[in-house]
């Protein structure tokens, strides 16, 4: 453990991080050296419901409700 690789992120002190490193990476696991950065995307993430809120789906009522904006205007003016 000793003879292990030191994490090369600096502390807010401005000295390197005395941790060791994850093996094959040069950071340790506070500084960002475990694997994935946050959730998975999709039906891969355990919160993954109905696919109401995916970007798709927020366009496509945007435009729906862009669309409904201009034919009121349109029978309006009849």
């Amino acid at each position: 453990m000793r003879a292990a690789p030191r994490c090369l992120a600096k502390t807010r002190r401005g000295t390197e991080c005395q941790s060791p490193a994850i093996k094959g990476r040069k950071r340790c696991r506070v500084h960002g050296g475990a694997r994935g950065s946050g959730a998975p995307k999709g039906e891969r993430n355990g919160a993954y419901r109905t696919g109401e809120w995916t970007g798709e789906a927020v366009e496509l009522r945007h435009s729906v409700g862009v669309l409904i904006k201009a034919v009121r205007a349109v029978l309006d003016d009849i």
